[in-house]
């Protein structure tokens, strides 16, 4: 398998039609290799149009969204956000435009799998943490940018009080069979901006 070649497939043809055009995030999708952060036995699937196990039945979804369970990333230096969030690697990704981020996972199993491959990445800009991704990781706030990997019924209220004015927050809101990806961007003290960005279908957030 021709790795770059799948890698440029995946980018021309599942990321770019999906109106992710900004240049800075197209090259970054080629610097940032997916392949790395799947289980070896995926490896040749990393970029396949596919929901693609990650262990404790969990997914990396599929095209534009990134992987699933409960997580959210938040990152303490601005970013922009293209239409929707890439799914090629979204730690790496964030950490490539921010200062620094922060993974918030409740598997343990998963958390440590997310340690081994950043390590193994040579990526020191990046921290783990084990616990709710609903409850986002207050320890660290307020954020710049929070992005939640999975759907949840209604905004959580922890994750809003968490950024920073000025910071965003990208989600995806609703139940099956009807979700939408929203982008949240807090305007002031308590006062928050949403935007409707598209429909989609995804698994939901543990816990909620």
């Amino acid at each position: 398998m021709n790795i770059e070649q799948a890698r440029f497939n995946m980018i021309e043809q599942q990321i770019r039609p999906w109106e992710v055009l900004d240049p800075k995030v197209l090259d970054l999708l080629f610097v940032v290799k997916r392949e790395d952060f799947v289980p070896a036995v995926y490896r040749n699937l990393a970029f396949a149009d596919m929901e693609i196990p990650i262990g404790s039945g969990q997914v990396m979804l599929a095209r534009a969204l990134k992987p699933s369970s409960c997580r959210n990333w938040a990152s303490r230096k601005p970013t922009r956000f293209s239409k929707s969030v890439p799914a090629a690697a979204i730690w790496p990704l964030l950490a490539a435009r921010a200062d620094h981020v922060v993974t918030v996972e409740c598997r343990a199993e998963l958390a440590d799998f997310a340690r081994e491959n950043i390590q193994r990445a040579g990526i020191t800009n990046i921290t783990v943490e084990t616990g709710c991704g609903a409850k986002g990781w207050s320890q660290r706030g307020p954020y710049d940018a929070i992005v939640v990997s999975a759907a949840v019924p209604v905004v959580p209220e922890a994750l809003l009080k968490q950024l920073r004015v000025g910071g965003k927050l990208a989600v995806v809101v609703g139940e099956a069979p009807v979700m939408e990806a929203q982008l949240i961007t807090c305007t002031a003290d308590g006062i928050c901006n949403t935007i409707n960005l598209f429909e989609t279908v995804i698994p939901s957030l543990d816990g909620t």
